[in-house]
């Protein structure tokens, strides 16, 4: 049996890292079927009964933050903004004492019309992931002609104060590889932070092929032939993101190379899924079950130690590179980002 940890009132592992950020996510349904993430079909969805409901989404997140040490917590999918009870879940969280910092994770259908709520109810800001600024180029890559209706969630989200508003872009050989520069000079002109991210073996389909994978370096490459980019004195700390000034800033770029440029050493998340499943890496191949202790009656105290018993298992990294790596046999979607 696993021993208990012996530090209280945070979650870290054996190899001293603590989870301070996390990631909880609301439902594996998406209004969007994205080549990369899911077939064209969609996926077997979760059934309502194994669902956490909103009430018990809000519990685990109050022993995350009041006994655990979370200070930061960011809404996933799937596509959160489909929860019902989504804006309810936000202020009910941004009630909490000490406050976490919220934010979302959205593919931005339909933000325009919610980002007034969400920010009334305390969300601080938000993702929002375009990978194309071609609508042909959009409806093939997610087998949906939304474009506009994700433009039009970024506005929405930079007039009701979701700010800074970040912009998530998943570049693909052959597919849409060429658009960095576009990309970057759209989000410059808006006033929205990019994010490049590598992507990542984490498909519903296994088709994951890391030769067709636009690297950090091709990434960086790209953009140099149209912008000035040096490193970002500022400090990294835990951020996901390596950061760069473009043409001397203040604006920067981002680029999140978890293959290529893992940063497990400094890892600060955990995970909870729509299912009450605790992961402790995006990549991890096994799940603690919250759901079922906290239906049967566990206390708080109860479900704080379980979720420190899980963080304690989390492995040093990632090990794409390994060949005994085992892509998880949840997808994204599921998983939550």
């Amino acid at each position: 049996m696993t021993a208990a940890p012996t530090t209280d009132g945070v979650l870290v592992d054996r190899y001293g890292r603590v989870a301070r950020d996390l990631r909880v996510s609301l439902t594996d349904k998406c209004n969007l079927r994205c080549t990369y993430c899911m077939p064209a079909e969609g996926l077997p969805w979760l059934a309502g009964p194994q669902l956490l409901t909103d009430d018990e989404i809000v519990r685990l997140i109050r022993v995350a933050v009041e006994r655990l040490g979370v200070t930061e917590v960011r809404f996933t999918g799937g596509e959160p903004l489909i929860r019902p009870g989504l804006v309810g879940i936000v202020a009910a969280v941004a009630g909490l004492t000490p406050r976490p910092r919220i934010s979302l994770t959205t593919n931005g259908i339909g933000l325009h019309r919610l980002a007034p709520a969400l920010r009334d109810a305390g969300l601080d800001r938000v993702n929002v992931s375009l990978d194309t600024l071609d609508r042909d180029r959009f409806h093939t890559l997610t087998r949906r002609d939304r474009l506009a209706d994700v433009l039009a969630g970024l506005a929405g989200a930079a007039t009701a104060g979701l700010t800074p508003v970040k912009v998530n872009s998943v570049l693909m050989r052959g597919v849409n590889a060429d658009e960095a520069p576009a990309l970057l000079r759209f989000a410059l002109d808006h006033g929205y932070q990019l994010r490049f991210i590598e992507q990542m073996p984490l498909d519903a389909q296994h088709g994951w092929d890391r030769a067709t994978m636009v690297t950090a370096d091709e990434i960086l490459a790209s953009l140099a032939g149209e912008f000035t980019l040096t490193p970002d004195p500022t400090e990294r700390g835990a951020a996901p993101a390596e950061t760069w000034l473009v043409d001397g800033g203040p604006a920067k770029v981002g680029v999140i190379a978890s293959v290529t440029r893992p940063f497990c050493g400094d890892c600060d998340r955990t995970r909870l899924t729509a299912d009450g499943q605790v992961r402790n890496c995006l990549f991890a191949t096994e799940e603690s079950d919250l759901r079922d202790a906290l239906r049967a009656g566990a206390d708080d105290a109860d479900l704080a130690r379980r979720w420190q018993v899980a963080t304690r298992g989390k492995r040093a990294g990632h090990g794409i590179d390994d060949p005994t790596f085992l892509q998880p046999t949840r997808p994204m979607s599921a998983i939550g980002g």
